[in-house]
């Protein structure tokens, strides 16, 4: 692990929550439910079209993080913690020992989601690791992903880039030796 368990988690969730654009994958409320439950979010969930369209709406704010140098990742987070009022406290619930969270428990959702991915951005800026924000490598796709490998060398979201890349370059080998043969 190379951070705190909640900020990999706050990483991979809001990698998770922009990637939901790929395709609308949060079409309904039926969807947020089941994404709120995949996350494991807790809290005060009002499951309605407001609290839809205000998830959807930070999606696009959560993307510009993975596009931007280091003052303007900084700028954005800052922003968002002072826009949902971010207040951090370690707090211990569930099966998760002490964590931070820096909204109530009764924040909307899109709150406590913007303000969770701004906190996880917080360790990124501090131990100058914004390097491992990647958009995957294949052509067709642009997923944004957390490089939180030891070396560093995840290059593909978890859509299945990372395979098809392989049985791409396989058939391409296959290809290559049948011709030569």
């Amino acid at each position: 692990m190379l951070f705190a368990n909640d900020t990999e988690e706050g990483l991979r969730s809001a990698a998770a929550l922009v990637n939901t654009e790929d395709g609308e994958q949060l079409s309904d409320v039926g969807a947020l439910a089941q994404f709120a439950r995949d996350w494991n979010w807790t809290g005060n969930l009002a499951l309605d079209d407001d609290e839809l369209e205000a998830v959807r709406t930070l999606r696009p704010r959560l993307r510009s993080l993975w596009s931007g140098d280091e003052d303007q990742v900084v700028e954005l987070v800052n922003g968002l913690l002072r826009e949902f009022n971010a207040l951090p406290q370690l707090v211990r619930h569930d099966s998760w020992d002490y964590h931070i969270h820096a909204t109530p428990r009764e924040a909307p959702l899109s709150a406590r989601m913007a303000v969770e991915a701004a906190m996880a951005f917080v360790d990124l800026v501090r131990s100058k690791e914004l390097s491992r924000l990647r958009v995957c490598a294949s052509p067709d796709c642009d997923n944004v992903l957390v490089d939180l490998s030891k070396n560093r060398s995840r290059r593909f979201c978890e859509s299945g880039c990372g395979n098809r890349a392989a049985v791409a370059a396989y058939r391409a080998r296959l290809a290559e030796r049948a011709q030569t043969a």
